[in-house]
């Protein structure tokens, strides 16, 4: 666990949680998952528990009950495991081959690599970069490029481009 500075913290109880009835803990989180998965809030590195408590007409302290009680984690976890899982999808996707670590981390949310690589590591126990390596060792044909299509300008009809070029 000395990798990337990962510790595990403990739980500490929160009274506020207790204030929020189960009526409108289920209402925040249906309306949580709507903006954060389905508006797919979670790829934006600037949107807050803040923003997203001024979204939904109420307190970042709600938020946070909403999010400790019914996910069992803190927002920035929350958070992190979709940009997480939409990494790994983007690490897996033969058209997404060519693109960095760097490029992949602020595709999904992540405002530095670094945030990406500790988060991934603490959910996957590995790097992206060993989880690219794996899946695509495993299925080779991710690796394989793309076959281009059309034809290639000056190809077979070289007549005609010159002719319609004078």
């Amino acid at each position: 666990m000395a990798k990337y500075n990962l510790t595990e913290k403990k739980e500490k109880e929160a009274a506020y949680r207790t204030l929020v009835s189960p009526k409108l803990m289920d209402e925040l989180k249906e309306k949580i998952l709507d903006i954060i998965l389905i508006q797919k809030k979670f790829k934006d590195k600037n949107y807050s528990a803040k923003k997203l408590a001024e979204d939904l007409g109420t307190n970042t302290r709600y938020i946070s009950a909403v999010v400790n009680v019914r996910f069992h984690m803190n927002y920035t976890s929350f958070i992190n495991q979709y940009r997480i899982q939409e990494a790994m999808t983007i690490l897996t996707d033969r058209r997404y081959q060519n693109l960095n670590m760097e490029d992949i981390s602020d595709m999904v949310g992540f405002s530095n690599r670094q945030s990406f690589y500790a988060s991934f590591f603490k959910l996957n126990g590995m790097t992206p970069r060993e989880y690219k390596v794996i899946n695509l060792a495993q299925h080779p044909t991710l690796a394989e490029k793309p076959k281009k299509r059309g034809r290639k300008a000056g190809g077979k009809n070289k007549a005609k481009d010159k002719v319609a070029a004078e």
